[in-house]
């Protein structure tokens, strides 16, 4: 009988609480059995929903033999020294994007994995488990349709949350973009520029919203990317290749036609968790595969990095109004593939 991967939650807000439900009732191989969070009555409570065991503290629950493998869901802040501790106790670590709020916290987590002398983290970059996208990186990747030239992109969500500000739209939004057009392309950028349209009157005072991200890569493929998070509609993820020969666009989610109101149309996502819900099945199920054969085979601590280091400068780029250069530490051995 196949042994079971017991899982360690650090994090029960609602997006662990999804994850936990997820693992629990559609995958297979492993079950969370445990959680950990620094509210530790809404911890308690959670616990008793679900059936786990309440631990006072991460890091004893890190620590615990009862426990194989930690996911990482708490407050973006705590990252850091979740992960950290996960790498010290030798075991594997799922952690939601960022891996760290800064590169350098980022870099801190890379030296740690490589002193432990084995990969075991994964970033929650659930976009490279959604079936538009990896249909978009097989195109990509085969050159079946020449060089890629351009990519024009669009993230837009109906509605944020009330502490969203300037820099969110970069550093919680387009952050996705950033990740996942590297991964399409397989190569780093050379440089990031935010430039800002003219602003809705839905977003809220402190944001400036729609915004224009454009990075250009190493090889000089140019990427815009048009956030509007306040568009007050819908949530749509839009992505188009052009390549030399033809143009990918990344395919719209399969719905139903819908006839009301004296319209005939498709039913569109209201928010993430519905328009990438099989992406994160996959990418969980995929996630307990791999930590039960030994390795990692998904975003790595080296692509958390990478993505701070270029959500810093188009941050940067994007308060100053300029275009900021990517400067990337040189690409450790320990993370070629």
């Amino acid at each position: 009988m196949e042994q079971q991967l017991n899982i360690g939650l650090v994090g029960t807000g609602a997006i662990g609480r999804t994850h936990i439900e997820r693992i629990n009732t559609k995958l297979s191989g492993a079950k969370v059995i445990a959680c950990a969070d620094r509210n530790a009555d809404f911890c308690k409570s959670v616990a008793e929903k679900y059936g786990l065991k309440a631990y006072e503290t991460g890091e004893e629950m890190i620590a615990s033999p009862e426990v194989d493998a930690i996911i990482v869901t708490t407050l973006d802040p705590f990252h850091e020294e979740y992960v950290l501790a996960a790498v010290e106790a030798g075991k594997y670590v799922f952690c939601e994007k960022p891996l760290a709020p800064t590169a350098d916290a980022c870099k801190r987590i890379v030296e740690a994995e490589m002193a432990a002398g084995k990969q075991l983290v994964q970033v929650g970059f659930m976009r490279r488990y959604d079936p538009g996208y990896r249909q978009l990186k097989e195109a990509i990747s085969t050159r079946k349709y020449g060089e890629p030239l351009l990519l024009h992109c669009a993230h837009r969500n109906p509605s944020v949350p009330p502490e969203w500000d300037n820099s969110s739209a970069v550093e919680n939004s387009m952050v996705h973009e950033i990740d996942v057009l590297r991964w399409l392309l397989g190569e780093d950028y050379a440089s990031a520029e935010v430039r800002y349209g003219k602003a809705t009157s839905k977003a809220r005072e402190g944001l400036h919203d729609p915004q224009i991200m454009i990075l250009t890569t190493k090889s000089g493929v140019r990427i815009d990317v048009e956030s509007f998070v306040c568009n007050g509609q819908c949530y749509d993820i839009r992505c188009e290749v052009v390549c030399e020969d033809a143009i990918l666009n990344l395919p719209k989610p399969a719905t139903i036609e819908v006839l009301a109101n004296t319209v005939r149309g498709n039913a569109v996502d209201a928010d993430w968790s519905t328009r990438f819900t099989e992406a994160y099945n996959v990418e969980f199920q995929e996630w307990i595969n791999a930590c039960k054969a030994g390795r990692v085979d998904g975003p790595s601590a080296w692509d958390g990095y990478a993505c701070q280091v270029a959500a810093a400068a188009a941050s940067k780029a994007r308060d100053t109004q300029t275009i900021q250069p990517v400067v990337y530490d040189e690409k450790p051995a320990f993370y070629q593939k």
